[in-house]
C-alpha cells in the first residue's frame, strides 16, 4: 500500500513539475522541434510567414522557447494558420529517467515504464493529463506492437515459450539436464557449457537468448547457480557474440550504415572490408565474452553478484521477493514421474530451431540478392564457402535476410518438431500436448507485456527526439584522438536511455562517420580513426543496451532464464561497468593515441584478471 501511495506521489509530483517547466521559456541553444528550426523554405510559396506575431524573412528561424509555437502563413488573400509544439531537450530525457529510476527503486518494471510513458505522453500532448493518459494506449502502445518486426518478435518468443512447455512436460529438458549431469562435474562446469552453447549460437541475438536461457536453467539450478548468473551470462553471450561475428544478422545493418556516410562524403573505403577491420576494436563485446571465462577459471564474483552467488550456494537461486519474468516450474509443466526423460525429445527441436534460423538465413538472403546479383544467387552453397570471397560473400547473404520472418519459420518448425516427438512416441496425449503448448506461451505474457512497454516508451523517446538532443551535444571541435572515447560514452548513453543498440547504431553512425571524417581526412592514421570510431559506436551501443532495464535484450534474458529482471539488472551492471571503463581506459583511449592493439588487448584482460584475484571471492558449494 505504502508502496503504491509513494508512485502515485510521485506521478503527481511528475506531473506537477513539467507543467511549470513547460510554462517558461529556456532560451536554450539546443532546442528539440523536428531539427531544432523551422525551415521557412520548406514550407513552399507564400507572401508572408508570421511567427508569434513577427514577420520572419531568414530561410531559417531558430526556435528558442517551450510550449505552442504560433505559425501564421499569408498567401494572397487566404490565411493558414497552425501551432507548433517546441520541446525542451532537456525535457526529453525525462522520461527514460523516469523508467530507470522507478524500476530500480521499487523494482516493478512494469508500473515505471508505464510512467515513464505517461511522462513522454504529457509532454507530447501538451500536458493535457486526460489525453496523455489515452494516448498511451491507442497510440504509443498501439505503434509499438503494430510494428511488423515487433509483432514478429512477440509471436517468436510466445512459439519458443510453447516449445519450451511441449518439450518440459515430456521429459525432454529433463533429459538433456540428465545428459548433461554426467560431463557436468561443478557449478563452474554448468556455467561453462552455458557460455559455451552462448557462443555457439553466434548469428542471432535474440535466437541465442531464448534457446541458451530456457534449455541451461535447470542444469544451473540443478548446481545451485543463481539465476542471476545464468542471465547474465545468456545477456553476455547473445548481443556480444552477434555484434562481432563475421556472419550474423546485424552486418548488413551496420554495412548500409557505413556505406551511406562514406558515399556520401567521397571515401573510397569498401564498407565491408571497413566492417571486418574495426571488428578487433570492438573491446566491450569481445571483452564481455572472455570475462565469463574468467570468472568461471577463478571461480570469483564481487558485488551483488557474489550475494546471489552466496545465497545460491545454500539451495535458494531466486530471491526471496523475485518476481521471475517466465516461470515453467509453477506453470504445471514438470513431466510426470512415470514419463521417461529422453534427451533428444528436448535436443531435437531445439537443433531444428538453430538448423531452421540458420538455412532459412541463407536462403532468404539469397533471395533478397538476387536481383542485385545474380552471379552470387546462381552459385551452391559449397561454391560460395570456399571460394576466395566465401565468408564475405556468405556474410553478405545472411545480412540480406528478412531475419524476424526466419525467426517465425524456426519458432513454428520447432514447436511442430515438439508435437510430433510427443504425439508419435505416446509420451503425451493430444490434449496434454495442446495444454502443454498453451502453457508455456501464457509463461511468457509478463515478458511480453514488459517488452511492448519498453517498445511504446521506444514510441515516445523517438517522437520526443531524445537520442537527438543527446548527439547534438557532441561537438566536432575536438582532438580527433578523443573522438574515438567520446563517441563510445554517447553511444553508451543514448543506448542506456533508448534501451535499443540498433537505434542507436542507426543514429550514430550517420552522425559520427561524418565528424570522423572531416577531423581526420588528410591525416596517415584516417582510415584506423575511421575504424576505431566505427567499433566505437558498436562497442557503446551494446554497453548501454547490455545495462538499460529497458532493454529488449535485457528482458529477454530475464525471461530466459526466469529470474527477476531488477535482480538481474542490479547484478549485472557492476560487472558490464567494469568492462566498459576497462575498454574505454585501456582499450580505445590509448589505442586512439597509438598504442599497439596487443599490448593494449593484453593490457585490458591482465587487469581484468587482476581485478577478479584481488577483489573477487570464492564461494564454497554446499552439496
Amino acid at each position: 500500500m505504502r508502496k503504491n501511495l509513494i508512485i502515485l506521489i510521485s506521478l503527481i509530483i511528475i506531473g506537477f513539475t513539467i507543467n511549470l517547466n513547460a510554462e517558461q521559456n529556456y532560451n536554450l541553444p539546443k532546442i528539440i522541434f523536428k531539427g531544432k528550426v523551422l525551415k521557412i523554405r520548406s514550407i513552399g510559396d507564400f507572401d508572408k510567414i508570421i511567427i508569434n506575431g513577427e514577420e520572419v524573412k531568414t530561410e531559417e528561424y531558430e526556435i528558442r522557447q517551450t510550449g505552442d509555437i504560433n505559425v501564421k502563413i499569408i498567401k494572397g488573400d487566404r490565411l493558414f494558420e497552425y501551432k507548433i509544439q517546441s520541446i525542451s531537450g532537456i525535457l526529453t530525457l525525462i522520461p527514460p529517467i523516469i523508467a530507470i529510476i522507478l524500476a530500480l527503486i521499487f523494482k516493478d518494471v512494469v508500473i515505471s515504464l508505464f510512467i515513464g510513458i505517461f511522462a513522454g505522453s504529457l509532454i507530447l500532448n501538451g500536458f493535457n493529463i486526460v489525453s496523455a493518459f489515452f494516448r498511451i494506449i491507442d497510440k504509443y502502445i498501439l505503434e509499438a506492437v503494430a510494428d511488423k518486426d515487433r509483432a514478429s518478435i512477440i509471436i517468436f518468443t510466445l512459439l519458443l515459450g510453447g516449445m519450451v512447455g511441449i518439450i518440459t512436460k515430456s521429459g525432454g529438458v529433463k533429459g538433456i539436464v540428465d545428459k548433461l549431469s554426467k560431463k557436468v562435474k561443478s557449478s563452474s562446469g554448468t556455467q561453462f557449457y552455458s557460455w559455451l552453447m552462448g557462443i555457439f549460437i553466434f548469428f542471432d541475438d535474440y535466437t541465442n537468448t531464448l534457446i541458451v536461457g530456457n534449455t541451461m536453467r535447470p542444469l544451473t539450478d540443478k548446481w545451485k547457480v543463481s539465476r542471476e548468473k545464468l542471465s547474465y551470462i545468456v545477456d553476455s553471450t547473445a548481443a556480444p557474440i552477434t555484434s562481432v561475428a563475421i556472419i550474423s544478422t546485424w552486418i548488413g545493418f551496420e554495412i548500409s550504415l557505413i556505406n551511406q556516410s562514406l558515399r556520401a562524403y567521397n571515401v573510397n573505403f569498401d564498407a565491408y572490408h571497413l566492417f571486418l577491420s574495426s571488428l578487433p576494436y570492438r573491446f566491450y563485446p569481445i571483452l564481455a565474452l572472455i570475462f565469463i571465462v574468467l570468472i568461471v577459471m577463478t571461480k570469483r564474483d564481487f558485488g551483488p553478484m557474489y550475494k546471489a552467488e552466496l545465497r545460491a550456494s545454500k539451495g535458494k537461486v531466486l530471491n526471496d521477493n523475485a518476481v521471475p519474468l517466465a516461470d515453467f516450474e509453477a506453470s504445471g509443466l514438470l513431466p510426470d514421474e512415470k514419463i521417461k526423460s529422453r534427451w533428444y525429445n528436448g535436443l531435437i527441436p531445439i537443433l531444428v530451431v538453430i538448423f531452421t534460423t540458420f538455412i532459412g538465413l541463407y536462403l532468404s538472403g539469397k533471395l533478397k540478392i538476387k536481383v542485385k546479383n545474380p552471379l552470387l544467387f546462381d552459385k551452391s552453397f559449397f561454391s560460395i564457402l570456399f571460394s576466395s570471397t566465401g565468408f564475405k560473400d556468405l556474410g553478405s547473404i545472411i545480412s540480406s535476410a528478412d531475419s524476424f520472418k526466419v525467426l517465425l519459420w524456426a519458432s513454428m518448425s520447432g514447436v511442430f518438431t515438439a508435437f510430433i516427438l510427443s504425439y508419435t512416441q505416446r509420451i503425451l496425449k493430444l490434449r496434454e500436448i495442446v495444454t502443454a503448448l498453451v502453457q508455456g506461451l501464457k509463461s511468457m505474457i509478463m515478458a511480453i507485456i514488459i517488452l511492448a512497454l519498453a517498445w511504446s516508451l521506444g514510441v515516445v523517446l523517438v517522437e520526443l527526439k531524445t537520442a537527438d538532443y543527446l548527439v547534438s551535444l557532441i561537438s566536432s571541435n575536438l582532438d580527433f584522438h578523443l573522438f574515438p572515447s567520446l563517441v563510445f560514452i554517447f553511444s553508451s548513453v543514448i543506448a542506456f536511455s533508448t534501451g535499443t543498440s540498433w537505434g542507436t547504431i542507426g543514429i550514430m553512425y550517420p552522425l559520427v562517420i561524418p565528424i570522423a571524417i572531416s577531423l581526420t581526412r588528410g591525416l596517415p592514421d584516417f582510415k584506423f580513426l575511421l575504424t576505431l570510431t566505427i567499433s566505437s559506436v558498436l562497442a557503446g551501443a551494446v554497453f548501454g543496451d547490455h545495462c538499460s532495464p529497458i532493454s529488449d535484450t535485457t528482458i529477454m534474458s530475464s525471461m530466459a532464464s526466469s529470474c527477476d529482471h531488477i535482480d538481474h539488472v542490479k547484478t549485472q551492471f557492476p560487472y558490464a561497468l567494469l568492462i566498459a571503463l576497462t575498454s574505454l581506459l585501456l582499450g580505445i583511449l590509448p589505442v586512439s593515441y597509438g598504442m599497439p592493439y596487443i599490448i593494449s588487448f593484453i593490457a585490458t584482460n591482465l587487469f581484468l584478471i587482476g581485478f577478479l584475484l584481488f577483489k573477487g571471492k570464492k564461494i564454497k558449494q554446499i552439496n
